[in-house]
This record gives C-alpha cells, structure tokens and sequence, in this order.
C-alpha cells in the first residue's frame, strides 16, 4: 500500500545550505505524491512542471506561496474541499515535541495555502470558509506549525479566532496548545506582525494565563517568548504579569519567568532584573 510521506530533512540548516533547500524537486514529488493518494484526478505532471519554474531564486517562504498558489490551480475550485484534499494527504501527527528537526517545513506551502485562500467565502462557494480554516490549521500544526497562517485570521476576525485558540488551550496535543500562544504573537519572527496585539495585547491574555503551568516545555517557551513580545510594546504590562505569576510559582514557572524577561533584564532594566531575581 502506498502512504504519503515527506523528504528526508537535516535536524539543523548544514554549513553551505539554505532553509529553500527543503522545498525543492524531492519536496514537490513527495508533495504531488501525497495529493494523487487521496484525489487520483490531480495532474501530477502538469503540477510538478509548473512548480518547479522560476522556484530557484525563491526564498523558502516565498517557495511556500508559490506551491500554494501552484496547487491552487490543479486542486477543486472550491477552497473547502481543496483544503480538505490537503489535509487527507498529511503524513500521521508528530509525537515528539523536541528534536523535531527541520522536515516540517514540508508543509510550508499547506501554511500558506489556508493563509491565502482561507478568509475568501466568494472562493468558497460564497461560503464561509473560517471553519474549513480551522480545522485544517488544527491539523497541520500537528505536523508542522500553523503559526504563520493563523495570523491572518487573528488580523480579519479576532474575536471569533481568539474565542476558538482559548478553546484550543485544552487540547490534549501539546503542538495545538503551543499553536494558541505562538501564533498570536504580536512580533513573530519572520511572520507578519498583529498590529492589534502590539497595541494592546491584553485580549490574548487568557491564553497565557491557561497555559503558563502547562506540562510541555515546548509550550512554556512559547508563553515565555510572547511575554518577551508583550514587554516590546508594553513593560509594564509584562512586569504585571510576571509579578503576579511569581505568586505559589514552580520551578517551571519561576523559568518561564526568568525566560520572559531575559531581554528587559539585559537592557539592565531595573523591574526586570528584580523579577529575575526573584524568580531564582
């Protein structure tokens, strides 16, 4: 029996190498591979021909859009069941939340096919397409990350995303708990920034506060660095929460702390040094 897979990946970038070599010829067969799987119609030919012109000078996020708007035209015409084709064809969920290794970024262009065609009812059969959107960012980000293509859904509509990452701060898979904090980051690195967020950031709060005990070392980090965002635009707001985090913290806690401030505290800035401090 034939089953979907991905290229093999380096843990790290090597010396002489770029990121834009995961996305490359053996990426886009194993990509088209995995589609003809689940949908036998698709024109795996015409498919790999196309994406691999002009891919050579391209970044590995701009390879990622150009697979996904590449695949937006040999997929059904309806984004729903484009995106849901694309998330039959995933590989099993990761079960590691540490050594992951750079062979998720197989599924940048999934990321950017949900980023760019997601929001778009009238390329949804005049449908509202946020629910499709979802549950397929839910499972990708068990493979990859969908921090990048949620962004812009916190950007469109905020409140109903923010509402559905809350709910998510429950789920039993530590990747979609870190998805809940990691993709509402006001300054992601390499992402495109919330201006919402860095304005105010106090409406993802609740997610912080859900998640700021939770069992993954993998999902603290990522509380740590978005109060390190937060304290960016707001100190006094990440100092707030610091120090009343520091109350009956753990260990664990009084790290992700330490974590948090880390940059504040090298500006020499004196309410961060004194949290560290205390979170020793």
């Amino acid at each position: 029996m034939r089953h979907p897979r991905i290229p093999d990946a380096p843990r790290s970038i090597q010396k002489g190498s770029t990121l834009k070599t995961l996305l490359d010829r053996e990426a886009v067969e194993c990509l088209s591979h995995n589609i003809t799987l689940v949908h036998p119609e698709f024109d795996s030919c015409s498919f790999l021909r196309e994406a691999m012109q002009g891919i050579a000078p391209l970044a590995i996020l701009e390879r990622g859009l150009h697979l996904a708007r590449t695949l937006r035209k040999y997929l059904p015409v309806c984004y729903g069941d484009a995106v849901e084709m694309l998330v039959r064809s995933l590989t099993p969920p990761l079960s590691a939340t540490s050594d992951l290794g750079l062979g998720g970024f197989f599924y940048l262009p999934h990321v950017s096919f949900v980023a760019l065609y997601g929001l778009d009812a009238e390329g949804n059969g005049g449908s509202d397409p946020f629910e499709a959107s979802m549950q397929a960012q839910y499972e990708i980000t068990r493979r990859f990350s969908a921090e990048f293509s949620m962004r812009p859904f916190l950007i469109r509509w905020p409140e109903r995303t923010l509402v559905r990452l809350v709910e998510w701060t429950g789920d039993p898979d530590p990747h979609v708990r870190r998805l809940c904090t990691e993709g509402a980051r006001p300054r992601l690195p390499w992402a495109i920034r919330i201006p919402a967020f860095i304005e105010d950031p106090r409406p993802v709060v609740p997610i912080l506060e859900a998640l700021k005990d939770d069992s993954e070392l993998y999902v603290r980090r990522s509380v740590a660095n978005h109060i390190g965002d937060i304290a960016k635009d707001h100190p006094e707001l990440a100092f707030e929460i610091c120090g009343r985090w520091l109350k009956g913290a753990s260990a664990d806690r009084k790290w992700l702390i330490r974590h948090a401030l880390r940059h504040p505290a090298k500006k020499g800035v004196k309410a961060a040094l004194q949290l560290r401090m205390a979170a020793k």
